[in-house]
């Protein structure tokens, strides 16, 4: 029977690869690109930066970038003003 651990999860997630792992320079270029189709506040600098932390701590964080819950790379997320985490127990921040 599959374990439901986090770990098993994301080896068994067919969305999910080793290639979400992406440098800064390519969440900057990413960022850019949603943000010319979709224009919106952007969060001032220390609210990303608690976003961010508050999302490397957390459990259900897959390879350093990824959401398990929604598959948002993090480090756009965080910079929309807009966005909650979408835990499903609650938001985190």
């Amino acid at each position: 029977m599959p374990s439901d651990s986090p770990s098993t999860a994301t080896e068994n997630c067919k969305g999910c690869r080793t290639s979400v792992r992406i440098p800064p320079h390519e969440v900057q270029r990413i960022l850019d690109e949603y943000l010319r189709d979709h224009p919106q506040p952007l969060a001032d600098e220390p609210t990303i930066h608690r976003r961010l932390k508050t999302c490397a701590a957390c459990e259900d964080l897959q390879y350093s970038t990824t959401c398990r819950h929604c598959g948002c790379l993090v480090a756009i997320l965080a910079h929309l003003k807009g966005k909650q985490c979408p835990h499903p127990e609650g938001a985190k921040w």
